[in-house]
């Protein structure tokens, strides 16, 4: 089993380890794509001006820009630790314990916009990059990354996939058409029998869904285990056995 989580926009400054290596990271293929976003943010931040127009940042944030000049050189943090927001706080990976965080490693990636996706105790420095930025010198996001992603997760050969990224991240990587995988949107019961989809309980719903995967540390291999492990847990998924995406009812 292989989990696809989002960023956050907020992060965690600073960190104590050592500077990113891009030999690294989760998915080495993805190391030409990495080191060109790189090298434009960077050189990119050389022009206050010119960085803030193309990372759309107002007069308060201009202070990330020197953010994204020390990418190469600035300290690191475990990619899940980085991460702050509603996701990343209910999943709470700093109080996991270490076989715990270990199923982290080998099951989760973070799709992150400098990047691509990371393994989730891959080191990450702080930086300030949305989905839809396009660089100087470089191709749309989803030109740039979409092919060499999906290809990446075809060539990890996961049994299966659970995809809980957004809609801006999953235009930048693709599941592989050959992975049996499903995306997840969190959903609450509405008048009539209707499911209403959610936003700040749909992000606090994954990230306690993974946390709970992580400190159960169950051995799922296909879109059927994933069910038959929900429904042992009291979870509630509604959807066809063939479908692509499943509810989550909370």
């Amino acid at each position: 089993m292989l989990i696809l989580l989002p960023p956050s926009e907020t992060k965690e400054p600073g960190g104590d380890g050592v500077p990113i290596d891009l030999d690294g990271l989760a998915l080495p293929s993805l190391r030409p794509q990495r080191a060109e976003v790189l090298a434009s943010l960077i050189a990119l931040s050389d022009d206050a001006d010119e960085a803030a127009r193309v990372l759309k940042l107002g007069p308060r944030q201009r202070d990330e820009i020197a953010v994204n000049t020390a990418l190469r050189t600035a300290p690191t943090r475990p990619a899940v630790d980085r991460y702050t927001g509603v996701l990343f706080d209910a999943l709470d990976a700093s109080s996991l314990d270490a076989a715990s965080r270990r199923w982290l490693k080998t099951h989760v990636l973070i799709h992150s916009a400098p990047l691509g996706p990371v393994g989730a105790l891959d080191p990450l420095p702080n930086y300030r990059l949305g989905a839809g930025v396009r660089l100087p010198g470089l191709a749309a996001p989803t030109r740039h990354w979409a092919p060499a992603v999906t290809a990446a997760l075809g060539a990890a050969a996961p049994p299966f996939i659970l995809d809980l990224r957004s809609h801006a991240y999953v235009a930048l990587g693709p599941v592989p058409a050959a992975v049996a995988a499903v995306s997840l949107r969190v959903v609450a019961d509405a008048p009539g029998g209707a499911l209403r989809a959610l936003n700040h309980f749909n992000k606090r719903a994954k990230g306690d869904l993974v946390r709970r995967l992580a400190l159960e540390r169950p051995r799922i291999r296909s879109v059927a285990g994933f069910r038959r492990w929900a429904d042992d847990a009291g979870l509630r998924l509604v959807g066809a056995s063939d479908s692509a995406e499943l509810d989550l009812v909370v």
